[in-house]
């Protein structure tokens, strides 16, 4: 057994019998025609099924590879990006060279359409797709696990709950990803804090920083940094499609100290994720770290200001600012009628007040927060020194 076969993701010669596995999981299939045909799903699942079993066994039937099946499964990517989102745009994707590993740190909004929206990037610019961190708290049914790490996911263990476990599960992760970059030539995608920014607060969490370099303690921690070539990512997302389930979370914390998630909540929010209407989505790269550091609080400073300066904001965003009770008149944010032309505006203002209407009042605060956040959070970086 490999140092790392607890939480890699598969290799090539394990493709076949994984691909086989998966499309007899009726679980996996379940889903696949609850996506394909929402209506018929219910009364005809028994007769479609089996339907598309067949037609995906005949489709794959050649994919002996990871990189193949990322071919084949691109095409339906792109549908999907294309029924929710109205466009998807990127900058600097031209500065990452061909042959070169990287380290993606970026902000998380989406469990799954985050890494998949690097991943698009990366993959039309014609480079290899990262290896992607995912916790293992998503992956409790054997088909998501399967999924996952057929698409170059690794494992990363969040529900250990002892200390010296935890601690050797970071250890483990830290070797991974360092190998990954340094043996592999293989880049990595990794979220910079666990857990979405809900309240669209994006904000590096110091451990993260503190685990990449765990497995080489004997090296000062700056140089360690230099030689995982760390880029700051940024995605932005016109709409959210987990808005109001977000808006939900925040208002029952606040208002009763905690927040119980309900069985199946994680799946929702994927499936929701997937396939919610975006409006438009821009992933901005910004240039790798090369300075160093000598601490993770100095680098925690320059990675928050380059995810932050590198998110798109969209007039949505300053709608919700001009109407937020947290905003700061001395940041002197202008009105959204002075950054857009009118028709984009008018199309903004219609689809917000939907979104502003569907949500109950007592929530709203907390849709209007995480909409608005990202604009003082961008101001706030522009009264700074300016971002490289």
């Amino acid at each position: 057994m490999g140092e790392f076969d607890a939480i890699r993701p598969y290799d090539d010669a394990e493709v076949p019998a994984v691909l086989a596995r998966l499309l007899s999981d009726p679980a996996f299939l379940d889903i696949l025609t609850h996506f394909r045909f929402p209506r018929a799903a219910g009364a005809f699942g028994w007769l479609l099924k089996p339907l598309i079993a067949r037609r995906l066994r005949k489709e794959f039937a050649g994919v002996t590879c990871v990189s193949t099946l990322q071919d084949k499964v691109e095409y339906y990517v792109d549908q999907t990006i294309d029924r929710a989102t109205d466009g998807v745009t990127y900058s600097g994707v031209e500065q990452l060279k061909a042959g070169t590993a990287y380290l993606f740190l970026a902000n998380h909004r989406d469990i799954v359409m985050d890494p998949a929206f690097v991943n698009y990037a990366v993959y039309h610019a014609g480079l290899p797709t990262p290896r992607i961190a995912i916790g293992d708290n998503l992956l409790q049914k054997p088909f998501v696990s399967d999924m996952m790490r057929l698409n170059k996911s690794f494992i990363v263990h969040r529900s250990i709950s002892g200390r010296r476990e935890k601690l050797a599960a970071y250890q483990l992760l830290s070797a991974y990803i360092n190998h990954s970059i340094r043996n592999d030539a293989t880049s990595i995608w990794i979220a910079q804090a666990e857990g979405r920014a809900k309240d669209g607060d994006d904000r590096t969490d110091s451990a993260i920083l503190k685990m990449f370099h765990m497995s080489r303690k004997d090296e000062a921690f700056g140089a360690v940094i230099q030689s995982l070539n760390l880029t700051p990512v940024s995605i932005s997302y016109e709409y959210d499609p987990c808005d109001q389930a977000k808006a939900r979370e925040l208002y029952i914390r606040a208002t009763t100290g905690s927040y119980q998630k309900a069985p199946g909540e994680d799946d929702n929010s994927i499936a929701k994720g997937i396939t919610g209407y975006k409006g438009r989505v821009h992933i901005n790269f910004a240039p790798p770290v090369t300075e160093y550091y000598e601490d993770t609080k100095q680098l925690v400073a320059e990675i928050d200001r380059q995810i932050l300066a590198g998110y798109r904001l969209f007039p949505v965003h300053y709608l919700a600012y001009a109407m937020w009770e947290g905003k700061d008149e001395a940041l002197q944010v202008p009105g959204a009628e002075q950054v857009f032309p009118a028709d984009e505006l008018a199309k903004a203002k219609e689809e917000w007040q939907r979104r502003l209407a569907a949500c109950p009042e007592e929530q709203r605060p907390y849709l209007v927060l995480q909409y608005a956040t990202p604009v003082r959070n961008q101001y706030q970086v522009r009264q700074q020194a300016p971002v490289a």
